[in-house]
């Protein structure tokens, strides 16, 4: 079997950039062995520095470097201080994985900028980023199409469930009716504290703790969060061309331990629920809303760290999917996921 190289740069280094490091030293001998494809980290950025070398990086040393409390520009011999965009636009590489912080308040920047560079230089790119994604959609995909290269989202959706190759690809054919989902670990995860009897204050501690929760909470709890990842499904599966200013979105700062607890004794389950429902027109109506869903929806299933969504077909009836998820693992691994389905096919 002949090997080939795939030259990766990798931009923003946090919980999900850190955990692709680790998956490429673990899992990179045994996918070159199994596949032929070798994957070289060849550059990477944080918010601090960079680090270049064509010869390949250590991704170890980088996320050891990292969980020390350093920035990449530590990198012995070719770290450096210097803006991510400028590796993007200067190094020489087959792909970039784009794992910068969402910031859809500031534009989806400076995601969106690394995306469109990589992808105008003729490079593929992944990303886990939802905000390049729910911004400009269309315009990206368009781009990618003209250089001939490709664009992978998966880990945009509901963390490591492979959400939107179950609804692009292995829905083909179909029409896609309706689309619920649980995509927003956070809000199960404090959802289930409350129906546990936790007051509101001791939840957002306890999510605090285990690190599910940021310092700003409320891109999570006023829903933006799901909303986003809804516009990218509903673009993605449904082929409509979904906005975040269309989604009718609440989040669960609303909703009270009370009335949580009081659902859960009716038999009832909240959890934050985003839907996509085709009109006989041709629309798409978009929501996010916490809802008190039955006990025996496939959804009310979902446990603390869990995610999950619902597909209602024309023909292959109604498909449900699942992932527990109690660490960013999983959706750090959806980055190794679209690189190989890119270069070792489907």
């Amino acid at each position: 079997m002949s090997t080939q190289t795939v030259r990766i740069l990798l931009v923003g280094l946090g919980n999900l950039g850190r955990r692709f490091c680790d998956l490429l030293a673990e899992k990179g001998p045994p996918v070159e062995e199994r596949y032929g494809l070798r994957l070289l980290l060849v550059g990477a950025a944080d918010s601090r520095g960079l680090a270049y070398d064509p010869q390949g990086l250590n991704p170890a040393l980088i996320s050891q470097i990292k969980q020390d409390g350093g920035t990449v520009a530590d990198y012995p011999l070719v770290g450096r201080p210097g803006q991510a965009a400028n590796l993007v636009a200067y190094a020489e590489a087959d792909l970039l994985c784009e794992a910068s912080p969402v910031n859809l308040q500031r534009g989806a920047e400076p995601g969106l900028t690394h995306v469109r560079l990589a992808l105008e230089r003729g490079m593929h790119v992944v990303t886990p980023n939802k905000g390049p994604l729910v911004l400009a959609y269309q315009e990206l995909h368009n781009l990618a199409a003209r250089q001939g290269v490709q664009l992978r989202f998966d880990g945009t959706v509901a963390g490591g469930l492979p959400a939107l190759y179950i609804g692009q690809r292995d829905l083909r054919g179909a029409v896609v009716r309706c689309i619920e989902a649980v995509p927003n670990l956070v809000t199960g995860y404090i959802l289930e504290l409350l129906a546990e009897g936790l007051p509101w204050d001791e939840a957002l501690e306890r999510a605090r703790a285990e690190g599910v929760l940021e310092a700003d909470p409320s891109f999570d709890l006023d829903g933006w969060d799901a909303a986003a990842k809804l516009v990218i499904l509903v673009n993605a599966v449904m082929d409509f061309p979904a906005r975040l200013e269309d989604v009718e979105r609440a989040g669960i700062t609303g909703i009270s331990g009370a009335e949580v607890l009081a659902a859960r004794r009716e038999g009832r389950v909240y959890k934050l629920v985003v839907t996509a429902e085709r009109r006989a027109d041709g629309g798409v109506d978009l929501r996010v809303a916490p809802t008190p869903l039955p006990a025996e929806h496939f959804l009310a299933h979902l446990g603390r760290k869990q995610m999950g969504v619902v597909y209602h077909t024309d023909i292959y009836g109604t498909v449900m999917a699942a992932i527990d998820e109690p660490t960013p693992l999983p959706s750090a691994a959806t980055m190794l996921r679209d690189i190989m389905d890119i270069f070792c096919g489907q």
